[in-house]
This record gives structure tokens, C-alpha cells and sequence, in this order.
């Protein structure tokens, strides 16, 4: 159940289950868009209000976290054009804050997390955020040898030539640098080589640029590197990977390394204590903002002290010892010119806005989503309003729209001085634009509320759905052929030919036999021909062996992102073996129903969303017909040499004092041990803490080891 327009606090936890399950889709197909081909679709302010709102929900329902949460992913995997850098140390995206309150609470958080009073004896560093390309770059002996982006965070592209024409960035370091550096920062194009250049395309009767981040972007990643010279990018060094040896003990200090060593760096970094200090050098930062050469997105806080930072470690996508502070979002009018509806492969039903074209702040905007029915009204779910009484969104509307850096805005308002006379009510679809079948909005049994989203009864006779599952499953970040982008998976869906058909996964592999027994060759076809058909059938064979956590997540199973699918692969080791523990988890109780509870991050939500799709006939069929085709691989478990509880299952539990409950978590994972929420028989160790209750009673009666935090200690300091 998507619920966009429903306050956090009035969410049910089926409500919350279904909308971090689409904010999670959402995102990631706009981090796609951002991250990989340097097209977003969305602003900052809207990608940032639906990342805020995956946090609300998180926060407030810590057990539906999903293992492929928006709060768990950086960026997207690197593109294909070039060779692939696996980074020596993870590059990490941050955190957001956007208000006052949300910094004073990141402080607080620091020092909480620490278990120290908050009595300004830790100093942060505040810079600009550049609004460029997260760089890294690698030095060995003092001589550069790697330029790479940041792609997913641990695979990014090698850009090394294109880096080499950015005159800023030295090819050498000075003697005396450690044997191994990597330099890491923001490559940006500063205004006004990005109107000087804009000057040249007109001149020149070509296409201009839509601002300097994207264009920074393109440019680096041009095959010929001459193209990139001419481009005069720009960068500012800000942070590290791996470091054969540290030079300095704190942020600032090692900013101030890199300076020396010939990198630029932003003048505009402090060192500060309070958070007064920190958010009035933040107003300072946002007053000299529009006479900057260069475009920022709002001011990074960082912990000073290396050792603080290493103590409070990272969450699985970003650290706990920073924050991005964002500045508002810029705002202008325009007008909604249709309301078209897109459906997806859960079957949902999204009206997007299609907008008269207007500028704001240098970049052309033109459609935006309206996520609902609902929204389209003004009204939330519970029946409260979101804009004034009659402020519906209607085709001829003028609409205050709010944007940030990006293309698409969010609608905030209706102008209804400006509304047309003639503007009735938009009337929501009652049956599916693309398939005709009933599109209706179910009743949650428990609550008796309305779903948010309208959805499609057309199943998989519905061909956006059918076909958007398809798409799902060769994307990216699941079986990946390819070959088989979003054209081709139309094409093949819809021939009526036997022999060119692709209705269902397992179509995909049995297409070249198929092929071989046929008279229409696809080499014939337009659009084809014999090297790219030979590719697609060997893109396709390439795929017949594939990692357990690509196979998992690619069966789109409801609420089961790349996370959790990774969660899941590791947990069970084998297809075989998950796939029978869900079998035996379907009565909802049990040892097999237990133990999917008891792994971290599988709240129940998740758990009966994977169960029912092994119940369903049709689900298991068409999986058995597709391991005909492919051998899932066995999962491989972390190795962490010498760690003691490597790959064992640990469970905390009572009042912890040695350390914090998210301290324990992050030092056990950081070990190799898995860590869940509650015991059961696959439980290898339980450290309790005092006031531990009927978690420490359940490990003494399953005869599982149990340990006191100084034993715990003991064991992993060993």
C-alpha cells in the first residue's frame, strides 16, 4: 500500500511495508538516472523529501527496514563503456539534514553514539558540498596511476586519461608522500567556463548545456580524452581512501596535507565546536553562495578527530560522522498542461504531470509525478488536507512548482487566481490505460482504509506489467544481459511469433534454440542483425551461472530488494535451501518461519511477503521452468581472517555498558558475524547485558553460548 500523503505517524504497518517497498524502487531508479547517465529526472528537493520520508518510516518502524533501502545503497553500478575500478576502500554517499533541528540532532547523535555529554569538546569541519563528480584517485609511489568514479561505492569506472587533462590535479605527489594515496574529492565545471561554453555551442549553432554538474559529468566520462581537456573541469580535494600511512590525525589536518601536496582545496572549510558556530557559518556559506564561480547544494559537517571517526564507524551506506546540510530548494510557476498515467510492474497506477516548459535557475523543467489519486485531490489518505480546500490539481492549472538543481520539480501549490474557467476535477482512471482491465484501490482489512494507489487487476494478462517484471529481472543489478534494454523487451513481448516470444523469464534462455528451429530469423529483423543477435545470445548464455543474491532479487518478490536478497542469499547459502525453508515457513509459525524472522533486517512485513510468494502455483512454475535454463551459485560467506566469530550468529541483548547497542552491531559485522533481533536454534551466541530477559532465558534453554560483554570483549579482542 503506497500512502505518499499520509503523515508518518498515522501509518499502519502494512501501510508503512508497502511504502518503503516503492520509496525504495523510487529512489533507486532516480539514483539510475543521476548516478549512471547523468539524466535526473527529479529535483534535489524531490529525491530529498522522498529520502527523508524512507528515514520517517524507518525510524518510526525500525523492523521493516528493507535490505534494499534507499538508507542502505550508494549511487549505481558503474557504467559498461569503461573498465571497471573496484575501489581499495568503499566510497560512501551522506546523510542529509535540512533544517536547524536536524543538525542539532546529528551533533547529538555524536555524541550519544560515543556516550559522552554534548558539551562542545568535539570539533567538526564544515566545507561547501561541490555539486560535481565524487572522484578517486589513486597514487602509488607518487606517481598517478588510477582515476576512478564513484559508481555503486565499490566498483566505479576507470576515468584515469580523462583525469589526467584536469590541470589541477597533480601526476605526481611531493617526496616524502606515503607509498600508497588516494585523493579523493569533486570534479566540478565553474560557471562561468560553463556560460563561455554554452556562448560557444550557440555560436556554433549546436545545443547548449542544461547546467554545470551534468556537463561535468559527460565530460568526464568522453572516451576521447582530448574532448575532456577542452572542457577546463576543475576539482577540490576533501576526502581519502586507502593511505599506506595517515600524515595527519584529523579532518582539517589532512585537508590542509593535501593543499600542501598541490591539490585545491575549498577555502570556505572551519574548524568548529558548537552548533551555533557550525549553522551561523553555514548562513555564511549560503550569503556568499551566488557570488561563488562554482555551484554548491548546501554545507558538509564532518567529525574533526580521525579516531573519533573510526569509532563511530559507518551505517551500511553512509558514516555516522557526517552530515550534508541541503539548502532550500529554488521555486517558480508554470502550467499543467496533461495528466498522463504510467503503470508499473506491481501494477500501480502513477499520474505524472506533464508541465508547460519553464527555466528555473538555468534548467528546463517539464513533468513531475503526482504520485495518486489522493494527491491529485489535496487530501491525504486519512482524509487531511495537504493544500488548501480546493486546491486540486487540474490540466490548465498554473502550479508553483519547487525545484532544486535538477529537471523535474515538486508540485507544491495551485494558483487558483490563474485557473481557467473552463478546468474541471481531473477524473482518475477506473480502468488500466494499458491493458483495460478494472483498476481499483483496495481496503486494508485491519483498518478499513483505501489503498493510496489505484492498481491494475489485469495481473500478468496486463502487458505493462508483465513487461516491467521482465525488465526488472534483466536489470542491472539482477541478471543483467546485455542486450535486453527496455526496447527490446517490448519487442520481444509483444511477437506473436513462437520463435521470437520472450512472455516470461524462462523465454529468455530458451530464445536461441528456439531460433535455431525457426524460419524468421531475428538477424533479419530491423533493428538487429547478425553480430548484435550473436552478442544477445551470448549475454544471455553468460547468465546461465549467476550469483545467488542477482537470482534472489531478480524473481521480483515483493519488498525483496538487492539488500535483502543479498541478506537472504547469505543467510541460507544455497537456492535450494532457501527456497525449501520458504516452503516450510508457510504456516507462519515453526522453526523455518522463525528463523527467516530472526535475520536482521527480515521483519514480518518482509517475511510473509516472501512466504506468499512461494504459495502461489504459478510463481513456482515458472521458477522451475527457468532452473532448467540457469544454476544459481552458492552464496559466498564474508571471510574475515583470525576473527573468532566470522560467520557466526549473534544476538544482544539487555542494558549494555561497555559500549552502545549500535557500537556492538557495527563491531560484530565489521568481524564477519551476522547479528539478528532474536534467538532461535541458528544462534551461536548471545551477549547479555544486565536486566537480559526472556532473549537470555531462550539461549540457556536452546543450549546456545551465552557471554557477558567482558567476555564478549575478550573473545573478539583475542
Amino acid at each position: 500500500m503506497s500512502t505518499q500523503s499520509v503523515a508518518v505517524e498515522d501509518l499502519t504497518l502494512e501501510d508503512a511495508a508497502a511504502e518503503l517497498e516503492r520509496l525504495a524502487k523510487e529512489i533507486a531508479s532516480n539514483d539510475e538516472l543521476y548516478h549512471g547517465k547523468d539524466q535526473p529526472k527529479i529535483s534535489d528537493a524531490e529525491y530529498d523529501a522522498l529520502k527523508r520520508r524512507n528515514d520517517a518510516i524507518e525510524a518510526r518502524f525500525p523492523e521493516l527496514v528493507r535490505d534494499d533501502s534507499p538508507s542502505r545503497r550508494v549511487g549505481v553500478a558503474p557504467s559498461v563503456t569503461f573498465a571497471q575500478v573496484v575501489h581499495a576502500r568503499p566510497m560512501l554517499s551522506l546523510d542529509n539534514t535540512f533544517s536547524q533541528e536536524d543538525v542539532r540532532d546529528f551533533v547529538a547523535s555524536v555524541y550519544r553514539f560515543l556516550g559522552r555529554l554534548p558539551d562542545n569538546s568535539i570539533a567538526f569541519t564544515a566545507e561547501p558540498k561541490i555539486d560535481g563528480l565524487s572522484m578517486s584517485i589513486r597514487y602509488e609511489n607518487g606517481k598517478l596511476v588510477t582515476g576512478a568514479t564513484r559508481g555503486d561505492g565499490t566498483t566505479g569506472e576507470n576515468v584515469t586519461a580523462n583525469i589526467r587533462t584536469i590541470k589541477e590535479i597533480p601526476n605526481e605527489l611531493p617526496k616524502g608522500a606515503p607509498a600508497v594515496v588516494e585523493v579523493r574529492g569533486e570534479v566540478y565545471m565553474a560557471k562561468s567556463d560553463f556560460m563561455a561554453l554554452n556562448a560557444q555551442m550557440e555560436a556554433e549553432g549546436k545545443q547548449t548545456y542544461v547546467n554545470p554538474r551534468n556537463t561535468a559529468a559527460g565530460s568526464l566520462r568522453q572516451l576521447d580524452a582530448k574532448v575532456t581537456a577542452s572542457r577546463k573541469l576543475k576539482f577540490f580535494a576533501y576526502a581519502w581512501g586507502e593511505m599506506s600511512a595517515m600524515p595527519a590525525d584529523t579532518q582539517l589536518g589532512m585537508v590542509e596535507v593535501f593543499k600542501s601536496w598541490g591539490f585545491p582545496v575549498n577555502p570556505l572549510m572551519k574548524r568548529l565546536n558548537s552548533v551555533e558556530d557550525i549553522l551561523a557559518h553555514y548562513d555564511e556559506i549560503g550569503l556568499e553562495r551566488p557570488d561563488l564561480d562554482y555551484d554548491i547544494d548546501g554545507v558538509v559537517y564532518k567529525v574533526d578527530s580521525l579516531e573519533l571517526q573510526a569509532r563511530l564507524g559507518f551505517r551500511s551506506r553512509s558514516p555516522r560522522w557526517a552530515t550534508a546540510h541541503k539548502f532550500p530548494a529554488e521555486q517558480a510557476f508554470t502550467e499543467v498542461e496533461s495528466i498522463d498515467i504510467q503503470v508499473g510492474r506491481t501494477g500501480a497506477l502513477t499520474p505524472v504531470a506533464r508541465l508547460k516548459p519553464i527555466t528555473v535557475g538555468g534548467v528546463v523543467v517539464t513533468n513531475a509525478t503526482l504520485h495518486n489519486e489522493d494527491y491529485i485531490k489535496g487530501i491525504g489518505n486519512s482524509g487531511e488536507r495537504i493544500r488548501d480546500d480546493d486546491h486540486d490539481i487540474r490540466i490548465g492549472d498554473t502550479v508553483i512548482v519547487q525545484r532544486a538543481g535538477d529537471v523535474i520539480p515538486q508540485v507544491l501549490d495551485v494558483v487558483m487566481e490563474r485557473r481557467p474557467a473552463d478546468a474541471v476535477p481531473y477524473e482518475f482512471p477506473k480502468k488500466c490505460p494499458v491493458c483495460g482491465s478494472h483498476a481499483v484501490r483496495e481496503k486494508n482489512e485491519k483498518t478499513g482504509k483505501l489503498d493510496s494507489v489505484t492498481r491494475c487487476t489485469g495481473g500478468f494478462i496486463c502487458r505493462a506489467q508483465a513487461t516491467e517484471h521482465l525488465k526488472h529481472f534483466v536489470s542491472r543489478n539482477a541478471f543483467d544481459i546485455e542486450g535486453l534494454g527496455s526496447k527490446q523487451v517490448d519487442f520481444f513481448f509483444e511477437s506473436e511469433d513462437p520463435a521470437l516470444q520472450i512472455r516470461t523469464a524462462p523465454d529468455i534462455f530458451t530464445l536461441e534454440r528456439r531460433q535455431n528451429d525457426s524460419l524468421t530469423k531475428l538477424e533479419n529483423i530491423e533493428g538487429f542483425g547478425k553480430v548484435s543477435v550473436a552478442k544477445l545470445y551470448a549475454a544471455i548464455n553468460e547468465r546461465r551461472s549467476i550469483a545467488l543474491p542477482r537470482f534472489i532479487y531478480a524473481l521480483g518478490i515483493r519488498h525483496v530488494g538487492e539488500t535483502t536478497a543479498r541478506l537472504l542469499a547469505r543467510s541460507y547459502g544455497t537456492y535450494e535451501a532457501f527456497a525449501t525453508a520458504m516452503r516450510d515457513a508457510a504456516p507462519l509459525s515453526g522453526d523455518a518461519w522463525n528463523d527467516l524472522n530472526a535475520i536482521e533486517g527480515i521483519g514480518e512485513i518482509v517475511a510473509r511477503a516472501i512466504v506468499e510468494f512461494y504459495k502461489e502455483p504459478r510463481n513456482i512454475e515458472v521458477i522451475g521452468r527457468l532452473l532448467q535454463e540457469v544454476t544459481p551459485q552458492e552464496a559466498e560467506q564474508p571471510v574475515t581472517t583470525g576473527s573468532p566469530v566470522a560467520g557466526k550468529t549473534v544476538v544482544f541483548t539487555g542494558s549494555l555498558e561497555k559500549f552502545t547497542r549500535d557500537e556492538a552491531k557495527a563491531r560484530a559485522e565489521s568481524l564477519g558475524a551476522k547479528v539478528a533481533g532474536s534467538v532461535s536454534k541458528k544462534t551461536d551466541i548471545v551477549v547479555a547485558g544486565p536486566g537480559a530477559g526472556s532473549k537470555l532465558d531462550k539461549a540457556r534453554e536452546l543450549g546456545v553460548q551465552t557471554m557477558d560483554e567482558d567476555e564478549w570483549l575478550a573473545l573478539i579482542s583475542g
